[in-house]
């Protein structure tokens, strides 16, 4: 049995911007063993039109997303929650390997199980191109 990841649900308001602040710098690493640790093993994910089964997907998932997502840089911010779930929404700054930067804007829905890991994931994320005088993050 794997441990607790505090904070537990059900969700305060506290415990809710505990765990998003908790997502996003995770994410910031762009390490995808240490991602996958907050996922239940047999998560289930959408990112875009990719539907993703269980933790060591989610590993290769993120790994080839940060190696075509250069400079990754990722802003989320609470957007409700209830119980054991919770809806998102976030921005985040990439390159490509040509040198174009983009801005990724979404909205997740993620739900817990009672020992804190994320058992399901859904995301929808738009990409515009940017100018690098334009980066924000």
């Amino acid at each position: 049995m794997e441990p607790q990841r505090h904070p537990l649900p059900p969700f305060t308001m506290e415990t809710a911007l505990q765990k998003v602040q908790i997502a996003e710098d995770a994410w910031n690493t762009k390490d995808p063993e240490k991602v996958a640790l907050a996922y239940t093993i047999d998560t289930e994910w959408r990112n875009r039109t990719d539907f993703i089964n269980g933790r060591e997907e989610v590993k290769q998932f993120l790994t080839a997303k940060w190696q075509k997502e250069l400079h990754y840089k990722l802003k989320k911010e609470l957007w409700g929650f209830r119980e054991n779930r919770m809806a998102v929404r976030f921005e985040y700054e990439w390159q490509d390997q040509s040198g174009q930067w983009f801005r990724s804007y979404g909205n997740e829905n993620w739900e817990f199980d009672e020992n804190g890991y994320m058992q399901k994931r859904f995301a929808s994320i738009n990409d515009l191109p940017i100018k690098e005088e334009d980066r924000k993050l």
